[in-house]
Protein backbone atom coordinates (compact mmCIF):
# COMPACT_ATOMS: atom_id res chain seq x y z
CA UNK A 1 0.00 0.00 0.00
CA UNK A 2 1.63 3.69 -1.05
CA UNK A 3 2.18 6.00 1.61
CA UNK A 4 -0.54 8.80 2.25
CA UNK A 5 0.86 11.98 1.06
CA UNK A 6 0.11 15.25 3.54
CA UNK A 7 -0.42 18.58 2.03
CA UNK A 8 2.45 20.69 1.48
CA UNK A 9 0.83 24.14 2.35
CA UNK A 10 -0.95 22.86 5.25
CA UNK A 11 2.11 21.02 6.62
CA UNK A 12 3.86 25.14 7.01
CA UNK A 13 0.93 26.65 8.27
CA UNK A 14 -0.34 23.95 10.77
CA UNK A 15 0.87 22.26 13.75
CA UNK A 16 -1.36 19.49 15.64
CA UNK A 17 -1.19 19.39 19.53
CA UNK A 18 -1.47 16.10 21.80
CA UNK A 19 -4.41 17.65 22.94
CA UNK A 20 -6.44 17.29 19.49
CA UNK A 21 -6.47 21.03 18.67
CA UNK A 22 -4.40 22.63 15.73
CA UNK A 23 -2.24 25.69 16.07
CA UNK A 24 -1.25 28.25 13.59
CA UNK A 25 0.13 31.26 13.21
CA UNK A 26 -1.76 34.63 12.70
CA UNK A 27 -2.45 36.57 9.20
CA UNK A 28 -1.61 40.45 8.59
CA UNK A 29 1.94 40.16 9.71
CA UNK A 30 3.83 40.70 6.39
CA UNK A 31 3.30 43.75 5.05
CA UNK A 32 1.86 47.74 5.33
CA UNK A 33 3.66 47.09 8.90
CA UNK A 34 3.94 51.25 9.39
CA UNK A 35 0.31 51.72 9.53
CA UNK A 36 -0.57 49.23 12.27
CA UNK A 37 -0.21 49.94 15.97
CA UNK A 38 2.98 48.64 18.03
CA UNK A 39 -0.06 46.59 20.30
CA UNK A 40 -1.57 45.37 17.21
CA UNK A 41 1.44 43.63 15.97
CA UNK A 42 2.71 42.59 19.09
CA UNK A 43 -0.51 40.36 19.40
CA UNK A 44 -0.36 39.17 15.95
CA UNK A 45 3.10 37.76 16.96
CA UNK A 46 1.27 35.14 19.73
CA UNK A 47 -0.22 32.00 17.76
CA UNK A 48 -3.62 30.86 17.67
CA UNK A 49 -5.92 27.67 17.39
CA UNK A 50 -7.97 26.72 14.54
CA UNK A 51 -11.43 26.75 15.15
CA UNK A 52 -13.07 23.14 15.72
CA UNK A 53 -15.42 23.27 12.42
CA UNK A 54 -12.35 23.78 10.48
CA UNK A 55 -9.79 21.63 12.35
CA UNK A 56 -10.98 18.27 11.10
CA UNK A 57 -10.37 19.24 7.96
CA UNK A 58 -6.89 20.06 8.81
CA UNK A 59 -6.64 17.16 10.13
CA UNK A 60 -7.07 15.54 7.23
CA UNK A 61 -4.50 17.25 5.16
CA UNK A 62 -1.95 15.97 7.78
CA UNK A 63 -2.34 12.37 8.06
CA UNK A 64 0.71 11.84 9.90
CA UNK A 65 0.69 15.02 12.49
CA UNK A 66 3.54 16.54 10.55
Amino acid sequence: MPKMKSKSSAKKRFFPLKSGKVKRGKCNLRHNLGCKGTTQKRNLRQGGFVVEATAKAVKIMLPYGA
